[in-house]
This record gives C-alpha cells, sequence and structure tokens, in this order.
C-alpha cells in the first residue's frame, strides 16, 4: 500500500483529491492538511510514502515545506501539485529536492501513473524525462548553478544502473535487466545519491552528465 499525504491550501481541491486518490487500488490517503507546519509535526512521527504538496501556501511555502521534510525523511517522494508550468518552475522544484511535478490543469487520469512512477522511479514529470534533462542541463549552464560536488569513483554497476534510470526504468525493471535483486537496486541507489551529494535521482543523472560518466546518447 502507497501512502499518501495531501499538503494544499485550498480545501476543496484538496477533498476532491483525497476522494479520487482513494479510488485507485494500492493507495492510500492517511493524512490531508493546508497547513504546511502541521504536516512536519505529523511526519516526524509518522510514515509516509508520498507527499503531494501544493506550492503556493500561506504560513510556510511548498519549498520551504519539501526542504524540511526531505530532512526529516530523506526517502520520502515529494511531488509538486502547482498551477505553475514555467520552465523556471520546473527548475526550481528540481533545486529543492522534489521528485517530481504535476500540473494542476493535468488529467485526473495520469494522476494515479504519477504516485507509481515516482514511488517506483524517484521521479515523475508531465513531460518526458529526456526532455526534462536536456532543459535542466541547459538551465543550470546559463546560471551557472551546478554543485560544487567533486567528481566521485562510480563503480562499473553503479554506472549502469544510472544509465537504466535514464530509460525511466523502476528498480524492479532495472533488477530484471542486471539479474539482481530489487533491494540491491535500491542500496545502489542510495549509495550513489550519498556519493554525488545529490537530493534525488534526477541530481544523480545530471552529475553524472555534468561529469561525462554518461551521455544522453546512452538513452
Amino acid at each position: 500500500m502507497i501512502k499518501v499525504a495531501l499538503v494544499d491550501d485550498h480545501q476543496l481541491f484538496r477533498k476532491s483529491l483525497a476522494l479520487l486518490l482513494s479510488s485507485f487500488e494500492g493507495i492510500s490517503v492517511v493524512y490531508d492538511t493546508h497547513d504546511g507546519m502541521a504536516f512536519l509535526k505529523y511526519l516526524e512521527e509518522a510514515e509516509i510514502d508520498v507527499l503531494l504538496l501544493d506550492l503556493e501556501m500561506p504560513i510556510i511555502n511548498g519549498y520551504d515545506v519539501c526542504k524540511q521534510a526531505k530532512s526529516i525523511d530523506s526517502d520520502l517522494k515529494v511531488v509538486i501539485l502547482s498551477q505553475l508550468t514555467s520552465k523556471e518552475a520546473v527548475h526550481q522544484v528540481m533545486e529543492i529536492g522534489a521528485n517530481g511535478y504535476f500540473t494542476k490543469n493535468s488529467s485526473p487520469d495520469i494522476l494515479e501513473d504519477a504516485i507509481r512512477n515516482v514511488f517506483d522511479k524517484d521521479y515523475y514529470f508531465d513531460i518526458a524525462l529526456s526532455t526534462v534533462i536536456r532543459e535542466a542541463l541547459l538551465w543550470k549552464r546559463k546560471r551557472n548553478t551546478f554543485s560544487d560536488t567533486p567528481s566521485v569513483h562510480l563503480t562499473p554497476r553503479e554506472i549502469e544502473i544510472i544509465q537504466l534510470a535514464t530509460k525511466e526504468k523502476c528498480s524492479k525493471e532495472i533488477a530484471d535487466s542486471l539479474n539482481i535483486s530489487t533491494r540491491t537496486v535500491e542500496k545502489h541507489r542510495k549509495h550513489i545519491m550519498e556519493k554525488t551529494d545529490s537530493k534525488n535521482f534526477i541530481g544523480v543523472i545530471l552529475y553524472a552528465l555534468k561529469n561525462d560518466i554518461i551521455s544522453l546518447d546512452d538513452q
């Protein structure tokens, strides 16, 4: 069961979304609130798999909620819900360590896929991953916002996992491709993120591209 929390200050939208999510098999809404501070306090004692989070809220905005939530639970998957669709907004979302971005004007039909993808693959975006990566690279180079993380040694197996992740494969699919267990893949992914000082696996991919460990042609 995927445990989902909703944080959005529009009550009608939040309650309607909770009802929709409750109709999806294997997904349970265990908490919803309009107050980001209340959620952070709740997260200290509870176990959540996926957080659906609005950006523009009173008291504390979604950017700060995401940063603090990740510091409380680094394994938490955060999907930003927003009406903002600019490239700048998407890149800001990536910078704060969110795992995905879902625009509020998107079809409800793809919401289930968004939650399952971010849970299984660590990321989800409304547009193709390759497009997100290319735009993020251009954005970072233009603004010179690449991390100063020094180059680290990645093993051949770790590089294989990064390459397969760029093909939008989940941990189970990566495990099947490499004839290892899903649990081993998850351990590798976590270790790679620690090595590269990345907030999520999108950050790992960008790191690998920046350091010429992989190329977009590998896809």
